[in-house]
């Protein structure tokens, strides 16, 4: 059975060789989570490197927002959970939120704009309708509780 297209899940220990001289995790390896997490997340559901090459195209970030609310060390356990905020033309907007498990801590979040390209060209192109009717409770739900999102976002990135 594939996952949710909406919002995906999971459990990752923190790795040595992810920390920075301080002994907390580098700020880019939470990118590193974010980017991992919506493949692993794309592919769970159906919607992976194999569906985006049979539909001429795939996904690139354009943006990235990442706030950093406290730091995770070696030996923490995350949970992380990524949630389709936005599918609309040639974009689609995420949020991943990581806390520790141990407590439930609000680690990081990060918000990432993306952009469908077309495989022949990579230029932008408009989001295949499978994929905008997948996501479309949660492009509503988003703008309905944020009029506004659209407008923040191009301030906020």
């Amino acid at each position: 059975m594939a996952a949710d297209p909406i919002e995906y899940s999971a459990r990752w220990p923190v790795r040595h060789y992810e920390l920075d001289r301080n002994g907390h995790v580098n700020n880019a390896v939470y990118l590193n989570y974010a980017e991992h997490l919506t493949i692993e997340h794309a592919e769970r559901a159906g919607y992976g490197s194999g569906w985006t090459a049979e539909h001429g195209g795939g996904w690139v970030v354009h943006r990235n927002e990442v706030r950093y609310h406290r730091a995770a060390v070696y030996g923490d356990v995350l949970d992380l959970t990524v949630r389709v905020l936005l599918v609309q033309g040639t974009r689609g907007v995420r949020r991943t939120t990581i806390l520790r498990e141990c407590d439930r801590e609000l680690l990081a979040e990060v918000l990432t704009e993306w952009v469908w390209v077309r495989l022949s060209d990579g230029r932008p192109a408009r989001v295949p309708q499978e994929l905008v009717d997948a996501a479309r409770g949660a492009t509503e739900a988003t703008l309905r509780d944020n009029p506004r999102f659209l407008q923040d976002l191009r301030r906020l990135l």
